[in-house]
């Protein structure tokens, strides 16, 4: 297997994905959505991320939000915009089925996280046996997805993901545990070209370029993406100062967020902040209430994103 190439280094997007009243999927608004997150300098969108609500969707609904996100990009002048698809399933064979069905829409690469239904039984060799047996078999290069939020507990460690990073299909990872310190420990032992390591979450991308990161794969870009889009330019110029300042910005907004509910919160944003879309969500998830929310930092945050 000839080894791959891990997608280029930047801001990611785990796009939200928006309904109707009916929880039925609100074209309309996922078309505008992706192309505010284009037209504000994503380098990539990820589709069926955590934020993406994948797994309260079915097989078919996945592959119709991948081809649609896709379509909407390549027909309105964004075909450089990279897509990666969340591809978790609950079983070797249905990661693999997914991984297939993330191709064949369109899909440049893969996010694999690790089942989480029995966590006892996802001992180190299991774990290294599940990513090596999917990225065997999947038609694009596929990244490690680690977020012990959402599988129970479980945190892959550095050496773990070193040794999955060897192989010629893996190409990066998204380390939603925040850890800087893995961050660090893997943009320095594996090269750049080989595999790229992005902090999962806002609140540290200055610091997750600081030790060698190839940028960030996060959820606040889909209220922020110029803002994010303009601390990584300010960074890559040596600006250190000014990206620091918003760096605090972030940090703070990603808190509040987090306090919100995230996905909810996220919806709710867009839909008061920006003009489109509905704050829905597949149950059992519910969305806050913005007008008695705590979010003034989030507001500062948006002010300056309406300013670049």
């Amino acid at each position: 297997m000839t080894p791959a190439t891990p997608p280029p280094s930047g801001v990611y997007v785990p796009a939200v994905l928006f309904f109707d009243e009916n929880e039925e999927f609100d074209v309309p608004s996922i078309q505008a959505h992706v192309l505010r997150l284009a037209q504000g300098g994503v380098t990539g969108i990820l589709v069926q991320g955590s934020n993406g609500e994948a797994q309260h969707l079915s097989h078919d609904e996945r592959k119709a939000a991948i081809r649609l996100t896709r379509q909407t990009l390549d027909e309105n002048g964004f075909p450089h915009v990279v897509v990666i698809a969340g591809t978790g399933g609950q079983s070797t064979r249905e990661t693999k089925k997914l991984c297939a069905d993330a191709a064949e829409a369109g899909a440049a690469y893969c996010l694999v996280l690790t089942p989480g239904v029995w966590p006892p039984q996802m001992t180190p060799a299991n774990i290294l046996r599940f990513h090596r047996e999917v990225a065997d078999a999947s038609p694009i290069p596929t990244m490690i997805y680690n977020f012990p939020v959402v599988t129970a507990g479980l945190d892959l460690t550095s050496d773990i993901i070193y040794e999955l990073a060897q192989h010629p299909n893996i190409v990066g990872t998204k380390l939603s545990c925040g850890n800087i310190g893995k961050v660090h420990r893997l943009a320095s032992s594996v090269p750049s070209t080989k595999f790229a390591t992005f902090p999962g979450v806002s609140e540290v991308f200055l610091q997750g370029l600081v030790s060698g990161s190839a940028g960030v794969i996060g959820a606040l870009p889909n209220i922020a993406p110029k803002a994010h889009a303009e601390l990584y330019r300010l960074y890559k110029a040596g600006k250190l100062e000014e990206a620091t300042r918003i760096q605090a910005m972030l940090g703070h907004a990603d808190w509040e967020l987090r306090k919100l509910g995230s996905i909810g919160g996220i919806k709710a944003a867009v839909s008061k902040y920006f003009g489109y879309g509905k704050p829905v969500v597949r149950g059992p998830l519910s969305s806050p209430n913005m007008e008695t929310a705590s979010i003034g930092r989030l507001e500062e945050l948006i002010a300056f994103e309406k300013a670049l």
